[in-house]
């Protein structure tokens, strides 16, 4: 029988026993999929509500775009987008589980040290700001390390592609667990220095990830992988995502991390009736 794996969540356990659906709330004006961006604080809390109620377990809160060719807004603009949205989700929905999208380590001590945050998401792995490794071993709090060498649309060269994908993430995972970080969720990162091809490699050898003894999250939500091959828009990649979040979790995925969360959660369901573990 697979492994249950739980995350500490503000001092209780999150049982990841059934797959957990991630909403991506995004505070920005310029993230890839223009579906996706909050455009008021009222949209804000309408948004994050509407996920809850259909059936998200996460809120993603990013307020710096990491999208392919994108430049990242300033630190200050950053944290001063958090700030606003994050009093309001404390304010409006204080039980929601909220994770913040977030590479600068700055950026993540202060959401959680002043807001309800449970999780810190960050797309670089404590590579594009080296002080992000210090911050998750002081705050202890749960962690999303993502396998992220190279940014959103570039490519890498690779000698072993899924052996060395494995190794450096065992590597910081090592790391983190020796700074006596407790609870590292894993992101094979879709679409961070990889090819197309090397994405579907990724998603179909998922089980390989269970060699780190992590809970698995997956990002395939509207992705440039599906929008490539398909030959379409991220506003029209809906369906294929979510056939892509039933392969993922039929291969072992615990979190997905989408835009469409209603859609997510049916793909969850069907997963179970098919008894996927």
């Amino acid at each position: 029988m697979a492994m249950v794996h739980t995350i500490n969540i503000r001092g209780g356990l999150m049982t990841l026993d059934k797959p957990v659906v991630m909403g991506i709330l995004n505070i920005t004006d310029d993230s890839f999929y223009e579906g996706s961006r909050v455009v008021s604080p009222g949209d804000l809390v309408s948004r994050a509500s509407a996920m809850i109620d259909a059936g998200a377990g996460i809120i993603d809160v990013g307020a710096c775009s990491t999208r392919p060719g994108g430049v990242p807004v300033e630190e200050a603009v950053e944290l001063a987008r958090l700030h606003e949205a994050l009093e309001l989700l404390d304010k409006e929905l204080p039980g929601a589980v909220v994770s913040v999208d977030t590479f600068r380590g700055a950026v993540a001590r202060e959401c959680v040290m002043n807001h309800n945050v449970a999780i810190i998401n960050d797309v670089s792995g404590f590579e594009w700001d080296k002080a992000m490794f210090d911050v998750v071993a002081e705050l202890r709090v749960p962690y999303v390390l993502t396998h992220s060498l190279g940014y959103a649309g570039e490519e890498v060269e690779y000698d072993s592609f899924m052996p060395q994908v494995l190794k450096r993430l065992a590597e910081k995972l090592w790391q983190l667990r020796q700074a006596g970080v407790p609870d590292v969720i894993v992101d094979p990162g879709f679409g961070f220095g990889k090819s197309l091809e090397q994405n579907y490699c990724m998603l179909s050898s998922l089980r390989d990830f269970e060699l780190l003894d992590a809970p698995l999250l997956v990002g395939l939500s509207r992705k440039s992988m599906i929008t490539r091959l398909l030959d379409v828009e991220a506003s029209g990649a809906l369906a294929a995502t979510t056939a892509l979040n039933l392969v993922a979790l039929r291969n072992g995925a615990n979190i997905l991390r989408v835009h469409d969360v209603a859609e997510a959660v049916q793909a969850v369901k069907l997963a179970q009736a098919l008894n996927v573990e």
